[in-house]
């Protein structure tokens, strides 16, 4: 076990939305260090959102955020030879990472024109409470609640 706990880096609120969240988001959303990329797809999506909905799409999106965040987790625990799938609750920082990695790595395997196309898509579909993002928090769940009887195996 390490000595000290590892330090988190301070992130800078994005300059536009002042939101250190869309900072995290286009963190995740960048390639190869193209940040400036990634920033141009994220405000680009948010704008196309914001026509699609006439709303503001920044409220949009951190709606789909929280649509898409996962309550209840299923983690593999070895007991006497056999491998349970026992259901824990997420903590707080690894539900918004799950939220935005299910939302990016959903909204690139979609049939769209561009990226920020792809990815203004899966925002509208989640604020709606559907498309794959949040069919994935459901089947998430869905495999909790299947296991529940498992739940006494928790460390």
């Amino acid at each position: 076990m390490r000595k000290a706990k590892a330090k988190r880096a301070i992130l800078l609120p994005d300059p536009i939305y002042h939101d250190t969240l869309v900072t995290r988001f286009i963190n995740n959303l960048m390639y190869d260090g193209k940040k400036n990329t990634a920033t141009k797809i994220f405000h680009e999506a948010i704008e196309v959102v914001a026509k699609r909905t006439s709303e503001d799409g920044v409220e949009v999106w951190k709606k789909a955020l929280a649509n898409v965040t996962p309550q209840v987790e299923v983690r593999s625990r070895r007991v006497g030879g056999a491998t349970f799938q026992i259901p824990s609750e997420v903590r707080p920082d690894r539900k918004v990472a799950l939220a935005m990695k299910w939302l990016i790595s959903y909204s690139r395997k979609r049939n769209e024109k561009s990226m920020a196309h792809k990815l203004a898509g899966e925002i509208v579909s989640a604020a709606k409470e559907e498309g794959a993002a949040f069919k994935k928090k459901e089947d998430v769940h869905k495999m909790a609640e299947a296991n529940k009887a498992f739940s006494h195996f928790r460390f």
